[in-house]
């Protein structure tokens, strides 16, 4: 899924340029890139589709070319993940009716490749022989509310990896006070975003669950008219796929990542994943020199030089035309902020 917009990434991310586009994490390649590299060791490539927006069709074969037709589909406007997912499925219906699918956000950082290939592994090897769903779930490092969580029984399933277990609940960004709690209750994961499922548990689970998205999207082929596209995204729920079915389905199994994980959402998730220097700085790109300096993220040009003196707990970054030098405990300003540059230019043009 490469949909999204990351708008909590100003300056650095746009409208024209959103975050699964950019090397966010200073390894040389964009979030989406390095997503699409770490299944090419699980699926042959020709088995990876994209589901993005037209607006940023170009992008995605800039990024990763040689795609056939049917690996890029194209959505005319967001519509959250459950019609985004459907979309897929009708497409890979016709390919393979019985296939097992992986889906993915194409933007959160993985650390630890080989263990990831293990377990998605595994949970292709659960789904083949059971009508379950599986999501993998991240061990919580810190009680973040900005995370959903899933709540597990404790004792694991027979027949499977000892890490797997049947979900319970599920809590989307919860109270500091709460999260504090499923950390100490140890019965608690990390919703890392990850399902795993055979096509016609998928189908089936829409069909229950989520029934006027299965009717409008299940017989959307590649041949589908745009305007015929359009007319059903106009009409279809905007809903996640969390919400409309695996906080739902009494099926839902997890799986415990044995791999690090980070949905990368803001800039102080990035700096909590981001390894640390003496000063406790994460300098993911640029040339970079500071000076009493402590507790910064910072994420330049790779072709840009920078000092930085006497900061503490700042957010330093560049877009294509701003500047922003932030305290980190005030990220949630941005949207003014990026509102505040716009009046500006704005006023500029006049």
């Amino acid at each position: 899924m490469a949909g999204g917009f990351g708008s909590r990434f100003w300056p650095l991310c746009s409208v024209t340029k959103p975050k699964q586009f950019i090397d966010l994490m200073g390894t040389g390649e964009s979030m989406m890139q390095a997503t699409f590299r770490r299944f090419e060791s699980i699926c042959p490539r020709e088995n990876i589709i994209i589901v993005t927006t037209k607006t940023h069709e170009a992008q995605v074969r800039r990024q990763i070319p040689d795609l056939q037709d049917y690996q890029v589909l194209c959505e005319p406007f967001r519509r959250n993940t459950a019609p985004c997912i459907a979309y897929a499925a009708s497409v890979i219906s016709t390919i393979n009716p019985n296939a097992n699918i992986v889906v993915t956000p194409s933007d959160h950082a993985i650390f630890g490749s080989s263990d990831f290939e293990r377990n998605i592994g595994d949970a292709i090897s659960i789904v083949d022989s059971h009508d379950w769903i599986v999501t993998l779930g991240a061990r919580p490092v810190n009680p973040n509310i900005k995370y959903g969580y899933i709540q597990f029984r404790e004792a694991g399933i027979a027949g499977t990896s000892s890490k797997v277990h049947k979900a319970i609940t599920f809590v989307e960004k919860p109270p500091l006070e709460m999260a504090c709690q499923f950390i100490a209750s140890g019965e608690f994961l990390w919703n890392a975003g990850i399902f795993v499922w055979r096509l016609p548990v998928l189908m089936e689970a829409y069909r229950r669950h989520l029934p006027l998205i299965a009717d409008k999207f299940f017989g959307l082929t590649l041949e589908t008219p745009q305007k015929s596209l359009k007319e059903i995204y106009t009409q279809a729920q905007n809903i996640s796929v969390d919400y409309g079915i695996i906080e739902k389905a009494d099926n839902v199994y997890v799986m415990e990542a044995e791999f690090g994980w980070s949905d990368v959402e803001t800039w102080n998730s990035l700096y909590e994943a981001k390894p640390k220097d003496e000063n406790n700085n994460a300098i993911t790109s640029g040339h970079v020199q500071t000076y009493d300096t402590h507790n910064c993220i910072v994420h330049l040009h790779p072709d840009k030089y920078a000092v930085i003196q006497g900061l503490d707990d700042y957010i330093i970054t560049a877009g294509a035309d701003t500047l922003l030098i932030c305290r980190r405990d005030h990220e949630n300003q941005l949207m003014k902020f990026n509102s505040d540059v716009e009046l500006m230019k704005n006023k500029k043009n006049d």
